[in-house]
Parts: C-alpha cells; sequence; structure tokens
C-alpha cells in the first residue's frame, strides 16, 4: 500500500491565538510540506483545488512544480481536479507539463467537485455536471493519448495537445468520488477510484467498493482495480494528548466547511454521503487517525484490509494547526506508524 499526504489549503486561523498565515506564507509552507513529504518517506504528495473561497490552493499544477523541482521521488498528485468545470484541454497541457518538469511523477484525481456553485462561478451549468464530468475525462484521456485528437463540443478536430505526457500511455488518472455514476465510470474507463472517506465512517464505503470492483473488468483493461481512500490525521505521544489538541482545530475546520458548503446548496455527492450537520468530535475520531501511534496504527490497518486499499492519504494541516504541532504531527506518523501500515 502506498501511502501519502493530501493538504486542501484551508486558510484559517489558530482558533488559540486568532491569528492566520497570509496566503503567500499558506502556499510557501505547502510547498514546504511536499518537500518533507519526500524526505520522511511518504509516497505521495497530493493537493486539492478550489475557487473563489477561503480554500486558497486553486493553482494545484503550480504548487506542485515548486514542489518537483524540490524533490527527486516523491508522486505527485491532485486530490482533486475540477475536470468537470475545467477546459480539459488546458487540463493536458498543464499536468503533462508537469509530468514533464518533474520526470514522470503526476497523477491526477478527477471530480465533479463538491460545490455545485463553482459550475456557476466558471461559466458552466450546473445541471449539466455529470454530463461536463463524462465528457471531460475522455477529452482529456484522448488529448493524452492520441496523436490526433477530436473534441466536437468545442469544434476542435485533429489537434495535437502539447506537450505530450511523460508517462505512457498516460499519467494515473483517479476518478475521485462516491456517487454511482462517477464508480460505474470509473470502472468502464478502467481507472483507479479515490474515496472521498473524509465525510462519513469508512465502512459507510464499504457497498462503493464492492460496485466499483464488481463492475471492473480486468481482462478488458489490463489492469487491476485500485481503491484510495482519505482520513484527517492526527498524531501525539498518547491519545488524550492527540485529541485534546487537535479538538479546537478540527472542529474549526468542520464548522467552517459546513457553513462554506451548505449555504452553497446541494453537493455533489451519492446518496446519504454528504453530512447534513457537524459530527461531533467522538464521531471524527472514530473514523479518522487521531491519538496514539498504536492506535493509529490498529484503527488503520483495519480499515485497510477491509476495504484493501492500494492508497492511503492522511490529511494533517487543516484548521489553522500551528506548524510546530503539524511537524511534530507529521513526523510522528512517518516514524512510528507508517512503517507499520505498509
Amino acid at each position: 500500500m502506498d501511502i501519502g499526504l493530501l493538504t486542501l489549503g484551508d486558510l484559517l486561523p489558530d482558533p488559540a491565538t486568532g491569528k492566520k498565515l497570509t496566503p503567500a506564507t499558506r502556499h510557501r509552507q505547502i510547498v514546504d510540506l511536499g518537500v518533507r513529504a519526500e524526505e520522511m518517506g511518504f509516497d505521495l504528495f497530493s493537493v486539492g483545488e478550489h475557487h473563489l473561497c477561503d480554500y486558497v490552493l486553486s493553482a494545484p499544477p503550480v504548487v506542485l512544480a515548486a514542489v518537483a523541482a524540490r524533490t527527486e521521488r516523491i508522486r505527485l498528485s491532485t486530490g482533486v481536479t475540477l475536470i468537470g468545470s475545467l477546459d480539459p484541454l488546458r487540463v493536458a497541457e498543464d499536468y503533462a507539463t508537469l509530468d514533464a518538469i518533474s520526470n514522470g511523477r503526476v497523477e491526477v484525481v478527477v471530480g465533479r467537485g463538491i460545490v455545485r456553485r463553482t459550475y456557476r462561478d466558471l461559466g458552466y451549468d450546473p445541471e449539466q455536471s455529470q454530463a461536463l464530468f463524462a465528457e471531460h475525462i475522455e477529452a482529456l484521456l484522448e488529448f493524452w493519448t492520441k496523436d490526433k485528437s477530436d473534441w466536437p463540443s468545442r469544434g476542435l478536430q485533429a489537434v495535437t495537445a502539447q506537450p505530450r505526457p511523460e508517462q505512457k500511455p498516460h499519467p494515473p488518472v483517479w476518478v475521485g468520488s462516491a456517487s454511482e455514476n462517477a464508480i460505474d465510470r470509473a470502472a468502464s474507463l478502467g481507472l483507479p477510484l479515490m474515496l472521498p472517506t473524509v465525510i462519513r465512517p469508512l465502512q459507510d464505503f464499504q457497498p462503493v467498493v464492492d460496485r466499483y470492483r464488481e463492475k471492473f473488468k480486468p481482462s478488458v483493461h489490463g489492469s487491476q482495480p485500485r481503491v484510495g481512500a482519505v482520513s484527517y490525521a492526527h498524531i501525539a505521544a498518547n491519545s488524550d494528548e492527540a485529541r485534546r489538541r487537535w479538538m479546537p482545530h478540527q472542529m474549526g475546520y468542520l464548522g467552517w466547511a459546513m457553513n462554506v458548503f451548505v449555504p452553497w446548496g446541494e453537493v455533489n455527492f451519492g446518496p446519504n454521503m454528504f453530512p447534513t450537520k457537524i459530527p461531533t468530535f467522538e464521531d471524527i475520531c472514530s473514523f479518522s487517525m487521531c491519538g496514539s501511534a498504536d492506535e493509529v496504527i490498529d484503527k488503520t490497518n483495519r480499515v485497510c484490509e477491509a476495504l484493501d486499499l492500494d492508497v492511503q492519504l492522511a490529511m494533517f494541516d487543516q484548521g489553522g494547526l500551528p506548524q510546530a504541532l503539524l511537524d511534530e504531527s507529521v513526523q510522528r506518523f512517518a516514524e512510528d506508524v507508517m512503517p507499520h501500515i505498509r
């Protein structure tokens, strides 16, 4: 199993001091986190994408290029690329460029995105999100794999996207979703599946994984189904300390996130997947990697075995967590947890 570090790039104040980083400092913190992730042995560094809100990480290929320039081994991923509301030709160009700069270390997780309003903000009809998502994924794959590509809805015929990706036939493309349509699309295209498992208990996703594996046809695609998941994480010397110092940051973050997403209207998730109210802290701890190293090892191994995971991503830096606590938590995870969950 590969282990990665994911950040969504929220810009929130430390609840203890009321201070928050500038956007410039936050971006440099994220780049430094990616560099340190390689030094500490993570397999993957992944960054999110949002627009027009206090998730300030809106240009993943730029941030990942900065990480690529200072690293040699770690895979560089998105989590997610909002392919439904983006121009797939530009996505193909941006990430093929990043693939060249990084010497073939790029992976892309594509998703519709959680917020329907993003489609309106970027000039698309939210009611067309499913159709746009399907069309843009197939366009991206075609731009990367064919020397001459057509995109009829934009009037493009026999065009060649440049540069060509370093990885052949193309960089890994994951589908990031838990909706039935996206699961079926991932299986039909032979793409791996990344689950948004920070929003509900991991066992709730068992039917999703079962459906994906049932519909994936290795004999057709020449590959095996792959599944990834995401967990919030905070590691300390003991469970009480971890919970005490993580709670104000995590609950402040979740309260803020619900206030961002819910007023914006319907969210793009499978039935009953998106919570309608803020979970309790005990609920969050029950399906997050929070606690002592031994506690996290036990919990993570049980989940990874149940879902037969190929990739596990950990999120450490949400809610204005101070640099010192972030550094300690990530280091404890790398040194005391990772060797035992691999």
